[in-house]
């Protein structure tokens, strides 16, 4: 066992401050990283020490590996912890930091490679009984789609995804077969840009999917537990705003069904650190299949530690460090629901980025909210990162009750001047019949896009400064009241 006193922290933003929390309550002190542009970034005044790693572009900086391991060994840290996003699964870095005598707060480095590859992860799934969806494994041509479709008897539409990566990049939906050679050659330039491989597989497109994940966490000793599941279905381009937990879509038999098969999985590849094991729930026939295995901390993690009362950094430093699980699998038991919308510095109708300088900055309070915050009031948004500046989390006894309390957090509690977010696209969700029912797929925004926008009210300075004219004015007319 290797105590850990220091910790570099390879990130920025809002994972960067989520782990440095942690590390304040296991008095681990803490090694920031910062690009140029992030020097006055809210993770660098939270640290204990702060290192500038290099210019704006994240290769010249929060990806540049070899100048992240010689910080850490300078600032004679004893591990690294990566976040998520950047280097999280990156089993060369992983590799890389374990060689310089370092702990690498993760899972192995020979996982992370495995499961980084989509094609070997699928067989890997398939192995251990995992229902995975029908496709095709290391796609080249049109003719190669074609003809597996022709066979397999597979209609339209069907998705082809970059065998490597995540996060929404390198999947094109395809609707006919006259779109096949664009579509291939988009998903193949997207992979190769994305990830620097244009390895391609394509798969049955389930319509109407719900994105089902489980959280599983497992020590070095091969004791491995789940901590249930999240609903991660409301996505935009393929990547998830919005997250719940227990999913409103599932039975608790098929609960259990879906987190026993997660936690075989990631026993079968010796998975140790915390993990997800992702599906998609086909709602037609209640069938499940394996889409991923996510090597890291999640972004979504928050609501899972808001079911259970688990600290999920705290249980990552633990496992590093050599510990075993504190619990058994009977010990978890989830009591309430818990919300998370992802508050991205974007035009809320068009996606676009929004960068420049928050000039006004409220948190969302009261009971029932947790906020994961990256930035705060007159902060700079730089437009080389990631658009995510917060995310804010409800809970409830139940799900009514957690919408309630978010409903509150996005309408009264939080507001972000100088820059556009998307809550008030978030608002018009979480109020849309459809949402509160619990019917909705990861086409949910396609589909509903012209009604919840036109539901969109955005807030300005402006309005603020008309309420105080037509407080005036009411005086003015009415001449002194009793109060005053």
């Amino acid at each position: 066992m290797k105590k850990i006193n220091k910790v570099l922290i390879a990130n920025r933003g809002v994972p960067a401050v989520r782990i440095m929390n942690t590390c304040r309550d296991k008095k681990i002190k803490t090694v920031a990283i910062y690009s140029t542009p992030d020097r006055l970034a809210y993770h660098v005044f939270l640290a204990d020490e702060a290192v500038h790693i290099g210019e704006a572009p994240p290769h010249d900086s929060y990806l540049n590996m070899e100048k992240i391991i010689k910080v850490a060994l300078e600032k004679k840290c004893d591990a690294i912890h990566p976040g998520w996003g950047f280097l999280a699964e990156n089993a060369d870095f992983a590799e890389l930091v374990e060689q310089a005598g370092l702990v690498w707060v993760g899972p192995p480095p020979e996982v992370i490679r495995l499961m980084g590859d989509k094609i070997r992860a699928k067989k890997i799934a398939q192995r251990a009984n995992v229902p995975t969806i029908p496709g095709l494994l290391n796609v080249k041509t049109v003719e190669d789609i074609l003809r597996w479709m022709k066979e397999d008897e597979v209609d339209f539409p069907i998705m082809i995804k970059a065998a490597s990566g995540g996060g929404g990049k390198g999947m094109v939906r395809v609707d006919t077969a006259e779109e096949l050679p664009v579509a291939l050659e988009k998903a193949k330039s997207e992979a190769k840009k994305a990830f620097g491989d244009d390895t391609l597989l394509v798969e049955k497109y389930i319509r109407s999917g719900r994105h089902i994940e489980v959280q599983v966490c497992a020590d070095k000793y091969g004791h491995v537990v789940h901590l249930y599941e999240r609903e991660c279905t409301l996505q935009r381009r393929n990547q998830k705003i919005l997250e719940e937990a227990p999913s409103p879509s599932i039975s608790d038999d098929l609960r259990q069904e879906i987190c026993f098969t997660a936690v075989r999985l990631m026993r079968e590849i010796g998975y140790h650190s915390v993990g997800t094991v992702e599906f998609l729930l086909d709602p037609k026939t209640n069938k499940f299949y394996f889409l991923e295995v996510n090597t890291r901390l999640q972004v979504e993690h928050g609501v899972t530690e808001l079911i259970t009362g688990l600290d999920l950094v705290s249980l990552m430093f633990s496992i590093a460090e050599g510990h075993p699980l504190p619990f058994e699998q009977d010990d978890i038991h989830p009591n309430r629901h818990a919300i998370e919308v992802r508050i991205n510095a974007e035009d809320p109708k068009t996606f676009n980025p929004s960068f420049g300088t928050i000039t006004r900055l409220e948190i969302p309070q009261g009971p029932g909210i947790r906020v994961a915050s990256g930035v705060y009031e007159g902060a700079e948004v730089p437009p080389y990162y990631d658009s995510l500046i917060m995310l804010v989390m409800s809970a409830g006894a139940d799900r009514s009750e957690a919408i309630r309390v978010m409903d509150r957090a996005l309408s009264r509690g939080l507001r972000v001047e100088g820059i556009k977010t998307i809550a008030p696209l978030l608002l018009s969700i979480i109020r849309h019949p459809d949402f509160i029912e619990g019917k909705f797929s990861t086409r949910f925004i396609e589909e509903h896009h012209e009604e919840l926008l036109s539901m969109v009210k955005e807030k300005t300075a402006d309005d603020e400064v008309l309420k105080i004219a037509k407080y005036i004015a009411e005086i003015s007319a009415l001449g002194p009241q009793d109060w005053m």
